[in-house]
């Protein structure tokens, strides 16, 4: 089985989630090919890690302040 998950947002760039991810100290990779480019590649974690990404993610999209 995979490791990770190829995902995206329809009303978010990527870009955009993964600087926001990054300034919450989440790293996650960003690919700028034209296809791919709103999508992230997101390494499955510890269940703790997996729920600070779902944690961060809901401010986010949400808009609350990390």
């Amino acid at each position: 089985g995979a490791n990770f998950l190829f995902a995206r947002h329809p009303g978010h760039a990527g870009q955009a989630l993964m600087t926001a991810l990054r300034e919450r100290r989440i790293l996650v990779r960003h690919f700028s090919t034209p296809r791919v480019r709103d999508f992230l590649r997101i390494t499955i974690g510890t269940a703790a890690q997996c729920q600070t990404l779902g944690v961060a993610l809901t401010d986010i999209l949400t808009g609350r302040p990390g």
